[in-house]
């Protein structure tokens, strides 16, 4: 092959999107080709489903504050958010949970039902590496390496619904995440506004030569025009014209990676274009060292992560209806603050279920306690709801994922362990 950027895995990686298919699927071409004669904004409008995944390993304990657990402010006597009607104190919830303070514009879409949280939610697998768990998380098959495809995958694979459109699961980003490659289409877009060849001549000539070299050397039984055809489906988003498209509703994102990634999620949503499943992940929770309370290094990242996330629904508004967002961390951290000011890798977090039937303003879970006799390993929130339990829960009431076994395989999915967060 001439152009070694482009391989058996990557159909097309140009103006900052990847279209990924790594069992490279002979029919996916014809079907995004016949999605353009549809034309832009004609898909009807199905249900959505967009993970944010909060990498390094969100503190759980300060996202959704147990101020209601004396332990907690025995054992964080610097890192603790003060109890609800002190200054900087936590947002109440319930009497015994609270939001950070960072996080009040969340605190309408509580009030109103719309959000939910959960706690005390994680993996079965005890380990404490950032690799291994996002790896576990993502492939929904906690303490086994091998397994070749995410869950958000073989979801778009075993779902019927838009199956002639490119876009029916995007991440936003410059490579597609580990929750997403598989054997379904699935696509990385870096950037909306710079999507697409630019009108360069050279640029598709150069890059059109490259697929025709690569279909040449495999056995998928594609034609030379399968080229054109890919480009056919760049064009269905350009006509869409989903990069110019300013946020509705006067919603105002922050100025950061993750604002930006979530209002590109909102255009595609508002486009049409037949989207099912869409991803994006912020880093930069891994908090060992001067963590802050109320204020500082987690209180600066949970004001940027609360507003882009009420942002996107003042977004979408009605459309939230049909859209159901769900976040995630690899793992908590540790109940006590280290000599550092910071935490270290624990087990149990807190995560949000957001829009859709989300049967919201409460906090769900069973609450192990911080004591030390209920933590884990004597030092860590303890799981008592599988990571897997709850995201099968959001697949079956959002999506009508039918088969769960098919998306968590060797996990007994039970009905009897979901929490009732979907309605």
């Amino acid at each position: 092959m001439r152009d070694e950027t482009v391989s058996r895995r990557v159909f097309v990686k140009a103006g900052g999107l990847a279209l990924v298919s790594m069992g490279i699927d002979p029919t996916f071409l014809t079907r995004a080709a016949y999605a353009t004669q549809r034309g832009s904004g004609t898909y009807d409008r199905k249900k959505t489903l967009v993970c944010v995944f909060q990498r390094g390993a969100v503190d759980g304990l300060s996202l959704i504050v147990p101020h209601g657990d004396p332990y907690y402010y025995k054992e964080r006597p610097r890192l603790a958010v003060p109890t609800p009607g002190k200054p900087n104190g936590a947002i109440d919830l319930d009497g015994h949970f609270g939001f950070h303070p960072s996080l009040a514009p969340l605190l309408p879409l509580y009030r109103s039902g719309v959000l939910a949280a959960v706690h005390a939610v994680g993996s079965p697998n005890p380990t404490r590496s950032h690799f291994d768990a996002q790896d576990y998380m993502e492939s929904g098959t906690p303490g086994i390496k091998s397994t070749a495809d995410g869950w958000l995958n073989r979801q778009l694979k075993h779902s019927r619904a838009h199956e002639d459109t490119p876009f029916k699961g995007v991440a936003i980003g410059s490579s597609l995440p580990r929750i997403l490659r598989g054997d379904a289409t699935a696509l990385s877009v870096a950037n909306l506004a710079s999507f697409g060849f630019g009108g360069r001549p050279e640029a598709r000539d150069r890059i059109a030569g490259a697929f025709r070299d690569l279909y040449a050397e495999t056995d998928a039984g594609l034609m030379a025009s399968s080229a054109e055809e890919a480009f056919e489906a760049v064009k269905m988003l350009e006509a869409a014209k989903v990069a110019g498209r300013e946020p509705a509703h006067g919603a105002s994102y922050p100025n950061d990676r993750f604002g930006s990634s979530m209002a590109q999620i909102a255009q595609l949503i508002h486009a049409d274009l037949g989207l099912e499943i869409a991803f994006a992940d912020v880093d930069g929770w891994d908090t060992h060292f001067n963590q802050g309370a109320a204020e500082g290094q987690l209180a600066t990242k949970l004001r940027s992560f609360g507003r882009a996330l009420a942002a996107f629904v003042t977004d979408l508004g009605p459309r939230m209806a049909d859209v159901v967002l769900l976040t995630m961390s690899e793992f908590g951290r540790t109940v006590a603050e280290n000599g550092s000011r910071g935490t270290d890798h624990g087990r149990a977090t807190a995560m949000l279920v957001l829009g859709g039937p989300t049967r919201g303003g409460q906090v769900y879970g069973r609450w192990p306690t911080l004591s030390p006799e209920d933590r884990a390993d004597g030092r860590d929130l303890a799981v008592t709801t599988d990571f897997r339990d709850l995201f099968g829960e959001v697949l079956t009431g959002h999506l009508g994922t039918k088969d769960l076994s098919a998306i968590f395989p060797g996990h007994q999915l039970e009905r009897k362990r979901w929490l009732g967060v979907l309605g």
